[in-house]
Protein backbone atom coordinates (compact mmCIF):
# COMPACT_ATOMS: atom_id res chain seq x y z
CA UNK A 1 0.00 0.00 0.00
CA UNK A 2 2.83 2.32 1.11
CA UNK A 3 4.28 1.77 -2.55
CA UNK A 4 1.39 1.86 -4.10
CA UNK A 5 1.00 5.70 -2.24
CA UNK A 6 4.33 6.65 -3.04
CA UNK A 7 4.21 6.25 -7.10
CA UNK A 8 0.56 7.99 -7.06
CA UNK A 9 2.22 10.61 -5.26
CA UNK A 10 5.13 10.69 -7.73
CA UNK A 11 2.63 10.15 -10.67
CA UNK A 12 0.36 13.79 -9.27
CA UNK A 13 3.76 15.68 -9.29
CA UNK A 14 4.92 14.50 -12.23
CA UNK A 15 1.32 15.62 -13.66
CA UNK A 16 1.60 18.94 -12.29
CA UNK A 17 5.11 19.57 -13.15
CA UNK A 18 4.34 18.58 -16.91
CA UNK A 19 1.22 21.35 -17.10
CA UNK A 20 3.06 23.89 -15.48
CA UNK A 21 6.14 23.08 -17.82
CA UNK A 22 3.15 23.06 -21.10
CA UNK A 23 2.13 26.69 -19.80
CA UNK A 24 5.13 28.20 -20.21
CA UNK A 25 5.54 26.43 -23.14
CA UNK A 26 2.31 27.86 -24.69
CA UNK A 27 3.55 31.59 -23.69
CA UNK A 28 6.75 31.16 -25.12
CA UNK A 29 5.14 29.88 -28.32
CA UNK A 30 2.79 32.70 -28.24
CA UNK A 31 5.99 35.57 -26.91
CA UNK A 32 7.54 33.93 -30.45
CA UNK A 33 4.71 34.89 -32.55
CA UNK A 34 6.08 38.64 -32.40
CA UNK A 35 9.18 38.05 -34.38
CA UNK A 36 6.63 37.16 -37.23
CA UNK A 37 4.01 39.58 -36.54
CA UNK A 38 3.77 42.15 -39.42
CA UNK A 39 2.02 45.53 -38.73
CA UNK A 40 0.33 46.96 -35.89
CA UNK A 41 -2.90 44.74 -36.34
CA UNK A 42 -0.76 41.21 -36.15
CA UNK A 43 0.98 42.36 -32.91
CA UNK A 44 -2.24 43.51 -31.03
CA UNK A 45 -3.74 40.10 -31.90
CA UNK A 46 -0.38 38.57 -30.30
CA UNK A 47 -0.94 40.76 -27.40
CA UNK A 48 -4.59 39.61 -27.27
CA UNK A 49 -3.41 36.05 -27.46
CA UNK A 50 -1.21 36.72 -24.39
CA UNK A 51 -4.11 38.23 -22.17
CA UNK A 52 -6.56 35.44 -22.95
CA UNK A 53 -4.09 33.02 -21.22
CA UNK A 54 -4.19 34.64 -18.03
CA UNK A 55 -1.30 34.41 -16.74
CA UNK A 56 0.44 37.20 -14.21
CA UNK A 57 3.67 36.42 -16.06
CA UNK A 58 2.97 37.67 -19.53
CA UNK A 59 3.05 41.23 -17.39
CA UNK A 60 6.26 41.70 -18.31
CA UNK A 61 6.94 40.99 -22.10
CA UNK A 62 3.81 43.10 -22.51
CA UNK A 63 5.01 45.97 -20.52
CA UNK A 64 8.45 45.82 -22.29
CA UNK A 65 6.08 46.14 -25.71
CA UNK A 66 4.27 48.68 -24.41
CA UNK A 67 7.53 50.78 -23.36
CA UNK A 68 9.16 49.85 -26.70
CA UNK A 69 11.76 47.33 -24.80
CA UNK A 70 10.96 44.24 -26.53
CA UNK A 71 13.42 42.96 -28.85
CA UNK A 72 14.13 40.09 -31.79
CA UNK A 73 17.14 38.33 -32.18
CA UNK A 74 17.72 38.43 -35.50
CA UNK A 75 20.36 35.29 -35.60
CA UNK A 76 17.65 32.87 -34.43
CA UNK A 77 14.37 35.30 -33.77
CA UNK A 78 14.00 34.85 -30.18
CA UNK A 79 12.18 37.64 -28.33
CA UNK A 80 13.84 39.23 -25.52
CA UNK A 81 13.46 42.07 -22.96
CA UNK A 82 16.29 44.82 -23.80
CA UNK A 83 17.98 47.80 -22.34
CA UNK A 84 20.12 49.88 -23.85
CA UNK A 85 23.88 50.36 -22.38
CA UNK A 86 25.94 52.65 -25.05
CA UNK A 87 26.54 50.94 -28.56
CA UNK A 88 24.60 47.17 -27.18
CA UNK A 89 21.54 46.14 -25.58
CA UNK A 90 21.61 43.98 -22.48
CA UNK A 91 18.83 41.05 -23.02
CA UNK A 92 16.91 39.71 -20.58
CA UNK A 93 14.19 36.34 -20.48
CA UNK A 94 10.52 37.98 -21.36
CA UNK A 95 9.16 35.37 -18.80
CA UNK A 96 11.80 35.21 -16.10
CA UNK A 97 13.84 38.31 -16.48
CA UNK A 98 16.81 36.72 -15.87
CA UNK A 99 19.81 37.70 -17.94
CA UNK A 100 20.35 36.30 -21.51
CA UNK A 101 23.61 38.54 -22.45
CA UNK A 102 23.78 41.66 -24.78
CA UNK A 103 23.28 42.34 -28.53
CA UNK A 104 24.64 45.09 -31.04
CA UNK A 105 22.30 46.88 -32.06
CA UNK A 106 22.59 45.78 -35.61
CA UNK A 107 21.74 42.18 -34.36
CA UNK A 108 18.35 43.17 -32.82
CA UNK A 109 14.86 44.43 -34.22
CA UNK A 110 12.95 46.93 -31.45
CA UNK A 111 8.95 46.07 -32.04
CA UNK A 112 7.55 49.08 -32.76
CA UNK A 113 4.07 50.14 -31.33
CA UNK A 114 1.48 53.24 -31.44
CA UNK A 115 -0.49 54.68 -29.47
CA UNK A 116 -3.55 52.77 -30.42
CA UNK A 117 -1.44 49.52 -29.65
CA UNK A 118 -0.37 50.78 -26.24
CA UNK A 119 -4.13 50.98 -25.24
CA UNK A 120 -4.29 47.90 -26.19
CA UNK A 121 -1.58 46.71 -24.16
CA UNK A 122 -2.99 48.42 -21.39
CA UNK A 123 -6.34 47.51 -21.04
CA UNK A 124 -4.41 43.68 -21.73
CA UNK A 125 -2.38 44.19 -18.87
CA UNK A 126 -5.94 45.67 -16.79
CA UNK A 127 -7.65 42.10 -17.37
CA UNK A 128 -4.16 40.17 -15.46
CA UNK A 129 -5.32 41.76 -12.63
CA UNK A 130 -8.34 40.14 -12.40
CA UNK A 131 -6.81 37.86 -10.26
CA UNK A 132 -5.17 40.04 -7.98
CA UNK A 133 -5.22 39.33 -4.05
CA UNK A 134 -6.56 43.16 -2.82
CA UNK A 135 -9.89 43.31 -3.78
CA UNK A 136 -9.33 47.13 -4.78
CA UNK A 137 -6.64 46.17 -7.49
CA UNK A 138 -9.95 43.54 -8.96
CA UNK A 139 -12.71 46.92 -8.62
CA UNK A 140 -9.82 48.78 -10.62
CA UNK A 141 -9.37 46.43 -13.16
CA UNK A 142 -12.95 45.77 -13.54
CA UNK A 143 -13.66 49.75 -14.44
CA UNK A 144 -10.93 49.52 -16.72
CA UNK A 145 -12.63 47.22 -18.52
CA UNK A 146 -16.25 48.62 -18.21
CA UNK A 147 -15.16 51.67 -19.17
CA UNK A 148 -12.94 50.07 -23.03
CA UNK A 149 -15.18 47.15 -23.28
CA UNK A 150 -13.37 44.27 -25.62
CA UNK A 151 -15.10 41.32 -26.89
CA UNK A 152 -12.07 39.46 -26.32
CA UNK A 153 -12.93 40.48 -22.60
CA UNK A 154 -15.43 37.84 -21.89
CA UNK A 155 -13.70 34.92 -21.14
CA UNK A 156 -11.28 36.30 -18.86
CA UNK A 157 -14.33 38.12 -17.38
CA UNK A 158 -16.28 34.83 -17.10
CA UNK A 159 -13.23 32.68 -15.42
CA UNK A 160 -12.65 35.45 -12.89
CA UNK A 161 -16.68 35.75 -12.16
CA UNK A 162 -16.70 31.98 -11.30
CA UNK A 163 -13.67 32.20 -8.74
CA UNK A 164 -15.33 36.51 -7.31
CA UNK A 165 -16.23 35.50 -3.73
CA UNK A 166 -16.68 39.03 -2.94
CA UNK A 167 -20.53 40.46 -4.27
CA UNK A 168 -19.68 43.44 -4.72
CA UNK A 169 -16.48 42.81 -6.55
CA UNK A 170 -18.24 40.01 -8.67
CA UNK A 171 -21.17 42.82 -9.79
CA UNK A 172 -18.91 44.84 -11.29
CA UNK A 173 -17.29 42.04 -13.03
CA UNK A 174 -20.60 41.00 -14.39
CA UNK A 175 -21.17 44.78 -15.49
CA UNK A 176 -17.91 44.87 -17.15
CA UNK A 177 -18.80 41.80 -19.29
CA UNK A 178 -22.17 42.81 -19.47
CA UNK A 179 -19.81 46.07 -21.60
CA UNK A 180 -17.99 43.49 -23.50
CA UNK A 181 -20.75 41.71 -24.70
CA UNK A 182 -22.81 45.04 -26.06
CA UNK A 183 -19.29 45.51 -28.54
CA UNK A 184 -19.16 41.97 -29.50
CA UNK A 185 -21.10 39.42 -31.85
CA UNK A 186 -23.12 37.87 -29.26
CA UNK A 187 -26.81 37.22 -29.95
CA UNK A 188 -29.67 39.93 -29.39
CA UNK A 189 -31.19 38.09 -26.45
CA UNK A 190 -27.48 38.23 -24.53
CA UNK A 191 -27.08 42.19 -25.33
CA UNK A 192 -30.65 42.88 -24.00
CA UNK A 193 -29.39 41.17 -20.66
CA UNK A 194 -26.48 43.29 -21.03
CA UNK A 195 -28.49 46.65 -21.25
CA UNK A 196 -31.19 45.56 -18.11
CA UNK A 197 -27.45 44.72 -15.97
CA UNK A 198 -25.96 47.87 -17.22
CA UNK A 199 -28.93 50.38 -16.94
CA UNK A 200 -29.30 49.16 -13.35
CA UNK A 201 -25.62 50.50 -12.36
CA UNK A 202 -27.81 53.86 -13.34
CA UNK A 203 -24.38 56.17 -13.81
CA UNK A 204 -23.01 58.40 -16.33
CA UNK A 205 -20.42 55.39 -17.64
CA UNK A 206 -23.53 53.67 -18.08
CA UNK A 207 -25.45 56.52 -20.23
CA UNK A 208 -22.11 57.06 -21.98
CA UNK A 209 -21.77 52.96 -22.46
CA UNK A 210 -25.58 52.62 -23.84
CA UNK A 211 -25.31 56.17 -26.53
CA UNK A 212 -22.36 54.70 -28.21
CA UNK A 213 -25.07 51.47 -28.71
CA UNK A 214 -27.59 53.17 -29.68
CA UNK A 215 -25.91 54.57 -32.44
CA UNK A 216 -24.73 51.25 -33.46
CA UNK A 217 -27.38 48.51 -33.28
CA UNK A 218 -30.40 46.77 -34.09
CA UNK A 219 -33.85 47.82 -33.31
CA UNK A 220 -34.15 46.02 -30.50
CA UNK A 221 -31.34 46.65 -28.93
CA UNK A 222 -31.43 50.11 -29.71
CA UNK A 223 -35.01 50.41 -28.00
CA UNK A 224 -33.99 49.20 -25.17
CA UNK A 225 -30.78 50.94 -25.00
CA UNK A 226 -32.66 54.06 -25.38
CA UNK A 227 -35.28 53.20 -22.62
CA UNK A 228 -32.28 52.42 -20.15
CA UNK A 229 -30.79 55.79 -20.92
CA UNK A 230 -33.87 57.54 -20.27
CA UNK A 231 -34.02 55.78 -16.98
CA UNK A 232 -30.62 56.55 -15.55
CA UNK A 233 -31.11 59.72 -16.61
CA UNK A 234 -34.44 60.42 -14.02
CA UNK A 235 -32.71 58.91 -11.80
CA UNK A 236 -29.30 61.50 -12.20
CA UNK A 237 -31.80 63.37 -11.92
CA UNK A 238 -33.05 62.91 -8.55
CA UNK A 239 -29.04 62.56 -7.47
CA UNK A 240 -28.35 65.84 -9.24
CA UNK A 241 -30.31 67.69 -7.40
CA UNK A 242 -29.12 66.02 -3.90
CA UNK A 243 -25.37 66.94 -4.92
CA UNK A 244 -26.77 70.77 -5.08
CA UNK A 245 -28.31 70.38 -2.03
CA UNK A 246 -24.89 68.73 -0.81
CA UNK A 247 -23.14 71.70 -1.83
CA UNK A 248 -25.24 74.57 -0.24
CA UNK A 249 -24.99 72.69 2.90
CA UNK A 250 -21.49 72.98 2.33
CA UNK A 251 -21.30 76.08 0.77
CA UNK A 252 -23.82 77.39 4.20
CA UNK A 253 -21.56 75.79 6.87
CA UNK A 254 -18.76 77.89 5.08
CA UNK A 255 -20.74 80.91 5.50
CA UNK A 256 -22.06 80.11 9.03
CA UNK A 257 -18.98 80.25 10.33
CA UNK A 258 -17.91 83.19 8.42
CA UNK A 259 -21.06 84.99 9.84
CA UNK A 260 -21.72 83.60 13.22
CA UNK A 261 -19.43 86.11 15.18
CA UNK A 262 -20.43 88.81 13.12
CA UNK A 263 -23.89 87.95 14.18
CA UNK A 264 -23.00 88.63 18.31
CA UNK A 265 -21.28 92.13 17.66
CA UNK A 266 -23.83 93.19 14.85
CA UNK A 267 -26.77 92.00 17.54
CA UNK A 268 -25.16 93.00 20.90
CA UNK A 269 -23.06 96.13 19.68
CA UNK A 270 -24.74 97.57 16.48
CA UNK A 271 -21.59 97.56 14.94
CA UNK A 272 -21.43 97.42 11.13
CA UNK A 273 -17.67 95.37 11.59
CA UNK A 274 -16.45 95.64 7.77
CA UNK A 275 -12.95 94.45 9.20
CA UNK A 276 -14.82 91.17 9.93
CA UNK A 277 -12.97 89.34 6.92
CA UNK A 278 -9.73 90.40 7.69
CA UNK A 279 -10.25 87.95 11.20
CA UNK A 280 -10.99 85.06 9.17
CA UNK A 281 -7.92 86.07 7.31
CA UNK A 282 -6.07 86.09 10.38
CA UNK A 283 -7.02 82.90 11.03
CA UNK A 284 -6.34 81.71 8.04
CA UNK A 285 -2.81 83.14 7.81
CA UNK A 286 -2.52 81.61 11.89
CA UNK A 287 -2.95 77.92 10.51
CA UNK A 288 -0.29 78.66 7.58
CA UNK A 289 2.21 79.84 10.19
CA UNK A 290 1.57 77.15 12.41
CA UNK A 291 2.02 74.34 9.40
CA UNK A 292 5.37 75.82 8.31
CA UNK A 293 6.41 75.23 11.67
CA UNK A 294 5.41 72.10 12.37
CA UNK A 295 6.84 70.91 8.71
CA UNK A 296 10.67 72.29 9.23
CA UNK A 297 10.34 70.95 13.29
CA UNK A 298 7.72 68.50 13.77
CA UNK A 299 6.72 66.73 10.50
CA UNK A 300 5.47 63.71 12.43
CA UNK A 301 2.52 66.12 13.90
CA UNK A 302 1.01 67.63 10.53
CA UNK A 303 -1.46 65.37 11.15
CA UNK A 304 -2.38 67.75 13.74
CA UNK A 305 -1.72 70.96 12.76
CA UNK A 306 -5.53 72.09 12.32
CA UNK A 307 -5.70 70.68 16.11
CA UNK A 308 -2.99 72.73 17.28
CA UNK A 309 -3.73 75.79 14.87
CA UNK A 310 -7.56 76.31 15.98
CA UNK A 311 -6.95 77.62 19.95
CA UNK A 312 -3.66 79.98 18.05
CA UNK A 313 -6.21 81.00 15.80
CA UNK A 314 -8.41 82.63 18.17
CA UNK A 315 -6.68 83.65 20.54
CA UNK A 316 -5.04 85.72 17.95
CA UNK A 317 -8.06 87.10 15.85
CA UNK A 318 -9.62 87.78 19.93
CA UNK A 319 -6.61 89.54 20.53
CA UNK A 320 -6.81 91.72 17.03
CA UNK A 321 -10.22 92.12 17.76
CA UNK A 322 -9.88 93.46 21.25
CA UNK A 323 -7.20 95.98 20.45
CA UNK A 324 -9.80 97.26 17.68
CA UNK A 325 -12.75 97.62 19.74
CA UNK A 326 -10.36 99.34 22.68
CA UNK A 327 -9.07 101.98 20.70
CA UNK A 328 -11.56 102.54 17.56
CA UNK A 329 -14.13 101.43 18.07
CA UNK A 330 -15.70 102.30 21.64
CA UNK A 331 -15.05 106.19 20.79
CA UNK A 332 -18.05 105.54 18.12
CA UNK A 333 -20.79 103.85 19.52
CA UNK A 334 -24.48 105.25 18.45
CA UNK A 335 -22.32 106.32 14.46
CA UNK A 336 -23.32 103.27 12.72
CA UNK A 337 -21.82 105.30 9.31
CA UNK A 338 -18.24 106.31 11.41
CA UNK A 339 -17.85 102.47 12.41
CA UNK A 340 -18.57 101.17 9.23
CA UNK A 341 -15.65 103.77 7.77
CA UNK A 342 -13.39 103.01 10.59
CA UNK A 343 -13.85 99.21 10.40
CA UNK A 344 -13.16 99.66 6.55
CA UNK A 345 -10.15 101.50 7.18
CA UNK A 346 -9.22 99.09 9.32
CA UNK A 347 -9.24 95.79 6.75
CA UNK A 348 -7.38 97.82 4.89
CA UNK A 349 -4.53 98.11 7.20
CA UNK A 350 -4.52 94.81 8.48
CA UNK A 351 -4.74 93.42 4.42
CA UNK A 352 -1.31 95.75 4.03
CA UNK A 353 0.43 94.77 7.17
CA UNK A 354 -0.20 90.83 6.00
CA UNK A 355 1.12 92.05 2.43
CA UNK A 356 3.75 93.37 3.90
CA UNK A 357 5.10 90.16 6.21
CA UNK A 358 3.90 87.39 3.89
CA UNK A 359 3.75 89.01 0.30
CA UNK A 360 1.22 89.59 -1.71
CA UNK A 361 0.92 85.61 -3.34
CA UNK A 362 -1.59 82.80 -1.93
CA UNK A 363 -0.05 80.82 0.73
CA UNK A 364 -0.01 77.18 0.64
CA UNK A 365 -1.59 75.25 3.26
CA UNK A 366 -2.02 71.53 3.49
CA UNK A 367 -4.51 69.35 4.03
CA UNK A 368 -3.95 66.46 6.68
CA UNK A 369 -4.55 62.75 5.51
CA UNK A 370 -8.15 63.11 7.83
CA UNK A 371 -9.05 66.44 5.95
CA UNK A 372 -8.21 64.52 2.00
CA UNK A 373 -10.11 62.50 -0.28
CA UNK A 374 -13.79 62.01 -0.86
CA UNK A 375 -16.39 58.99 -0.97
CA UNK A 376 -19.91 58.38 -3.12
CA UNK A 377 -23.25 57.91 -1.43
CA UNK A 378 -25.36 56.37 -4.02
CA UNK A 379 -23.94 59.13 -6.71
CA UNK A 380 -23.32 62.05 -4.61
CA UNK A 381 -19.58 62.92 -4.19
CA UNK A 382 -18.34 64.05 -0.40
CA UNK A 383 -15.07 65.28 0.32
CA UNK A 384 -13.76 64.82 3.33
CA UNK A 385 -12.71 68.29 4.22
CA UNK A 386 -16.19 69.72 3.26
CA UNK A 387 -17.66 67.12 5.66
CA UNK A 388 -15.44 67.79 8.11
CA UNK A 389 -16.19 71.55 8.27
CA UNK A 390 -19.82 71.17 8.12
CA UNK A 391 -19.40 69.09 11.41
CA UNK A 392 -17.15 71.56 12.44
CA UNK A 393 -19.21 74.41 12.10
CA UNK A 394 -22.65 72.67 13.43
CA UNK A 395 -20.05 72.10 16.47
CA UNK A 396 -19.04 75.83 17.09
CA UNK A 397 -22.87 76.74 16.84
CA UNK A 398 -23.63 74.33 19.46
CA UNK A 399 -20.82 75.49 21.67
CA UNK A 400 -21.62 79.57 21.05
CA UNK A 401 -25.55 78.74 21.75
CA UNK A 402 -24.48 77.24 25.07
CA UNK A 403 -22.55 80.26 25.99
CA UNK A 404 -25.06 82.64 25.42
CA UNK A 405 -28.09 80.25 27.14
CA UNK A 406 -25.93 78.30 29.65
CA UNK A 407 -23.94 80.73 31.26
CA UNK A 408 -23.63 84.19 33.00
CA UNK A 409 -21.95 86.23 30.41
CA UNK A 410 -24.25 84.77 28.02
CA UNK A 411 -26.78 86.33 30.06
CA UNK A 412 -25.10 89.73 30.07
CA UNK A 413 -24.40 89.57 26.50
CA UNK A 414 -28.12 88.59 26.16
CA UNK A 415 -29.49 91.57 28.10
CA UNK A 416 -27.09 94.46 26.56
CA UNK A 417 -28.77 93.16 23.55
CA UNK A 418 -32.18 93.57 24.77
CA UNK A 419 -31.75 96.90 26.21
CA UNK A 420 -28.47 98.54 26.90
CA UNK A 421 -29.60 101.04 29.39
CA UNK A 422 -31.49 98.66 31.81
CA UNK A 423 -28.50 96.14 31.56
CA UNK A 424 -26.45 98.83 32.86
CA UNK A 425 -28.53 100.09 35.72
CA UNK A 426 -28.48 96.52 36.75
CA UNK A 427 -25.01 96.88 37.07
CA UNK A 428 -23.80 94.87 34.23
CA UNK A 429 -20.54 96.71 32.86
CA UNK A 430 -21.77 97.04 29.45
CA UNK A 431 -18.25 98.52 28.44
CA UNK A 432 -16.72 95.17 28.85
CA UNK A 433 -19.24 93.23 28.33
CA UNK A 434 -18.82 95.27 24.55
CA UNK A 435 -15.00 94.62 24.58
CA UNK A 436 -15.29 90.63 25.24
CA UNK A 437 -18.54 90.17 22.85
CA UNK A 438 -16.02 91.74 19.94
CA UNK A 439 -13.19 89.67 21.16
CA UNK A 440 -15.35 86.37 21.06
CA UNK A 441 -16.81 87.41 17.57
CA UNK A 442 -13.20 87.93 15.87
CA UNK A 443 -12.17 84.82 17.57
CA UNK A 444 -14.55 82.73 16.22
CA UNK A 445 -13.48 84.39 13.03
CA UNK A 446 -10.18 83.59 13.28
CA UNK A 447 -11.40 79.53 13.87
CA UNK A 448 -13.48 80.07 10.52
CA UNK A 449 -10.62 80.69 8.89
CA UNK A 450 -8.62 77.99 10.15
CA UNK A 451 -11.96 75.82 7.93
CA UNK A 452 -11.33 77.87 4.71
CA UNK A 453 -7.87 77.71 4.72
CA UNK A 454 -8.52 73.91 4.25
CA UNK A 455 -11.23 75.16 0.66
CA UNK A 456 -10.01 78.42 -0.70
CA UNK A 457 -6.75 80.40 -1.30
CA UNK A 458 -4.94 82.01 1.58
CA UNK A 459 -4.40 85.24 0.32
CA UNK A 460 -4.31 88.94 2.13
CA UNK A 461 -8.01 89.07 0.08
CA UNK A 462 -9.27 85.86 1.74
CA UNK A 463 -11.82 87.61 3.53
CA UNK A 464 -12.80 89.76 1.15
CA UNK A 465 -15.09 87.10 -0.41
CA UNK A 466 -16.77 86.47 2.53
CA UNK A 467 -17.78 89.87 4.19
CA UNK A 468 -21.01 90.45 1.91
CA UNK A 469 -22.21 87.40 2.49
CA UNK A 470 -21.74 87.16 5.77
CA UNK A 471 -23.62 90.67 6.47
CA UNK A 472 -26.48 88.85 3.80
CA UNK A 473 -26.51 85.90 6.52
CA UNK A 474 -26.82 88.03 9.37
CA UNK A 475 -29.94 90.18 8.15
CA UNK A 476 -31.75 87.47 6.53
CA UNK A 477 -31.66 85.37 9.94
CA UNK A 478 -32.55 88.02 12.40
CA UNK A 479 -29.94 90.40 13.69
CA UNK A 480 -28.44 89.36 16.61
CA UNK A 481 -30.30 85.63 16.44
CA UNK A 482 -27.82 82.60 16.32
CA UNK A 483 -30.83 80.14 15.46
CA UNK A 484 -31.68 82.45 12.26
CA UNK A 485 -27.59 82.83 11.46
CA UNK A 486 -28.10 78.98 10.88
CA UNK A 487 -31.07 79.51 8.83
CA UNK A 488 -30.09 81.50 6.61
CA UNK A 489 -26.91 80.41 6.07
CA UNK A 490 -27.90 77.30 4.86
CA UNK A 491 -31.20 78.82 3.15
CA UNK A 492 -28.41 80.91 1.10
CA UNK A 493 -26.21 78.33 0.89
CA UNK A 494 -28.68 75.95 -1.39
CA UNK A 495 -30.32 78.84 -3.22
CA UNK A 496 -26.95 79.90 -4.39
CA UNK A 497 -26.56 76.21 -5.45
CA UNK A 498 -29.18 75.96 -6.97
CA UNK A 499 -29.28 79.36 -9.02
CA UNK A 500 -25.51 78.83 -10.40
CA UNK A 501 -26.30 76.19 -12.97
CA UNK A 502 -28.76 78.62 -14.76
CA UNK A 503 -27.82 82.02 -13.87
CA UNK A 504 -23.81 81.58 -13.38
CA UNK A 505 -21.81 82.47 -10.58
CA UNK A 506 -21.97 86.41 -10.32
CA UNK A 507 -25.08 86.95 -11.04
CA UNK A 508 -26.87 84.37 -8.99
CA UNK A 509 -25.32 86.17 -6.15
CA UNK A 510 -26.74 89.05 -7.53
CA UNK A 511 -30.64 87.65 -7.61
CA UNK A 512 -29.93 86.39 -3.91
CA UNK A 513 -29.09 90.12 -2.99
CA UNK A 514 -32.61 91.32 -4.73
CA UNK A 515 -34.57 88.42 -3.33
CA UNK A 516 -33.28 89.02 0.57
CA UNK A 517 -34.22 93.09 -0.37
CA UNK A 518 -37.35 92.17 -1.00
CA UNK A 519 -37.59 89.97 1.64
CA UNK A 520 -36.41 92.77 3.97
CA UNK A 521 -39.43 94.84 2.92
CA UNK A 522 -41.47 92.42 4.08
CA UNK A 523 -39.70 91.36 7.36
CA UNK A 524 -37.48 93.86 8.22
CA UNK A 525 -36.33 92.23 11.59
CA UNK A 526 -35.48 89.28 9.45
CA UNK A 527 -36.59 85.31 10.23
CA UNK A 528 -35.98 85.45 13.78
CA UNK A 529 -36.53 88.75 15.24
CA UNK A 530 -35.12 89.56 18.52
CA UNK A 531 -37.59 90.52 21.39
CA UNK A 532 -36.75 93.74 23.64
CA UNK A 533 -38.16 97.07 25.08
CA UNK A 534 -34.99 98.39 23.38
CA UNK A 535 -36.00 96.81 19.68
CA UNK A 536 -39.80 96.96 20.25
CA UNK A 537 -39.35 101.28 21.13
Amino acid sequence: MTLIRTGLMLLFLLATLSSSGAGETDLRGIIAKFATAKGFSEIGAVVHELAAAGDPAVERPLAALADGNLYVRKADSLVFVGKEAGESVQLSDPLSGEASGEAAKDGITKIKVNNTLRRVIRDALGTLTLGAKDPAVRIAAADTMFKTPDAANIAPLDTAIAGEAVASVKALLEQARAASVLVSDRPEADKLAAIALIGARGDRDAVSLLTSVVANSTDAVRQAATAAIANINSTLAFWDAGQNVWYGISLGSVLLLAAIGLAITFGVMGVINMAHGEMVMLGAYTTFVVQQVIRTSFPDLFGWSLVIALPLAFLVAALVGLIIERGVIRFLYGRPLETLLATWGVSLILQQAVRSIFGPTNQEVGNPSWMSGSFNVGQLAITWNRLWILVFALAVFGILLYVMKRTPWGLQMRAVTANRRMAASMGIRTPWVDALTFALGSGIAGIAGVALSQIDNVSPNLGRGYIIDSFMVVVFGGVGNLWGTLVGAFSLGIVNKFLEPYAGAVLGKIVVLVLIILFIQKRPRGLFALKGRAVEA
